[in-house]
């Protein structure tokens, strides 16, 4: 009895904020940012707040910075909170708090990004929309969802279009889930970056420039982004021009990419239907801008390709866009394939047959075409540079376990 009276208190003790939360209700009126934000400041651990049915016209960004609360709508599409107004503020929602919960509601039209969420942990994005209703459109917002800089990251049913960067954005994060989303109009559909152990599967991303991006870029806090699932998603019709801001580098992103892998190691794409992807509908490449990091590896390595479907690609390639169409293109006297590998190696392994399937392993992938260059042969002029061979670079496919989000 001793015992029970000690795990009672116990139990209670650990669970009493729940017992204690409020529900605090909130519903449109004349000044819906000042209800909003002064209850997300006066919320405790455990408190909900809670947005009825209707439209919220804000002028400034919001913010929470209380552990363990949960912003909630009535539906994806019946709570819309429009920043179309805004006139202060670098995103719609800010987060620096951790075990917080965003659901059911639409985030229109923020000035910056729509909803970012910095440096936190335990973070749930839950049928939550971003969007600019505007269409494709340079002066939109960067990024639709927005988890930096963060661990145990969860976006599920969630919709994210217009951005001018990357619907979907996660960046410099640990244990990450997105699933069940869609994203189209953006630039980047799905963007992981900089990441490491993230599962991306049962998403639609369409009408993006490119569907899918699983990139690691220097000079940033964490790098040497790895161990990245892309698992029966639909990446399809990826096909809409490039509208990023000059100087952003998805703006090399040609129009009519599937996914594209940069500079990471051990990724896995299994099991995707892709297609209608007017330039390619896989290419995994190399970092190829100067950089003076020297810590940073702009080679991709490890990356597995298999079971998946494919439709038709390469069939009116964006040649305006970046290099790597163009170059794509000449390579393949307009042949272009389903998954293309740029060849690129250290000098260091350059004489090594090993590398190769080092850096690109491919699995059934039904009757899918490949193409890759021969870094020697590409400097020799009168050799033929390119590898078509798929045989070449079948091996055998170790698979990469799931990701587990931890709760506190």
């Amino acid at each position: 009895m001793k015992y029970l009276k000690q795990f009672s208190f116990c139990f209670f003790f650990l669970n009493s904020n729940l017992l204690f939360a409020d529900v605090i209700e909130i519903s449109p009126s004349a000044d819906p940012y000042s209800e909003i934000q002064e209850a997300l400041i006066l919320a405790s651990s455990g408190d909900t707040i809670k947005l009825s049915d209707g439209y919220y016209e804000l002028e400034d960004s919001l913010s929470i910075d209380v552990d363990g609360i949960s912003l909630i709508g009535s539906s994806i599409n019946g709570t819309i909170l429009s920043f179309i107004n805004q006139q202060s503020g670098a995103q719609g929602l800010l987060v620096t708090s951790n075990d917080v919960t965003l659901k059911e509601f639409t985030v229109q039209n923020a000035k910056g990004d729509a909803i970012k969420a910095k440096g936190v942990d335990n973070i749930k994005f839950i049928k939550v929309k971003t969007e600019w209703t505007g269409g494709p459109n340079s002066f939109n917002g960067a990024y639709g969802l927005y988890p930096v800089e963060s661990t145990n990251v969860l976006i599920d049913g969630c919709v994210a279009i217009g951005a001018s960067d990357a619907g979907i954005y996660v960046g410099q994060s640990k244990n990450i889930i997105v699933k069940n989303s869609t994203a189209e109009f953006n630039v980047a559909g799905i963007e992981i970056e900089n990441s490491y152990y993230a599962d991306v599967y049962n998403n639609t991303a369409t009408n993006n420039t490119g569907g899918i991006l699983v990139f690691d870029l220097p000079s940033l806090p964490q790098q040497g982004g790895h161990h990245v699932r892309v698992f029966n998603n639909n990446v399809v019709n990826n096909n809409t021009d490039n509208f990023a801001p000059e100087g952003n580098i998805v703006g090399e992103v040609p129009r009519g990419t599937g996914i594209l892998v940069q500079a990471n190691s051990d990724v896995e794409i299994f099991n995707n239907n892709i297609g209608g992807n007017e330039t390619i509908n896989i290419a995994v490449v190399t970092y190829s801008y100067e950089t003076d990091d020297e810590q940073y590896n702009p080679h991709p390595s490890r990356i597995q390709i298999h079971n998946n479907k494919f439709g038709i690609s390469g069939h009116n390639p964006d040649l305006e866009t970046g290099e790597l169409a163009k170059i794509l293109y000449e390579l393949s006297k307009g042949d272009m394939p389903d998954i293309f590998w740029d060849g690129v190696v250290p000098i260091s392994k350059i004489l090594s047959s090993k590398v190769k399937k080092e850096t690109i392993i491919l699995g059934n992938n039904g009757d899918a075409t490949f193409l890759s260059i021969s870094p020697i042969k590409y400097m020799l002029p009168f050799l033929n540079p390119v590898i078509r061979d798929y045989d070449w670079f079948v091996g055998e496919i170790s698979p990469l376990e799931r990701v587990v989000l931890s709760e506190n």
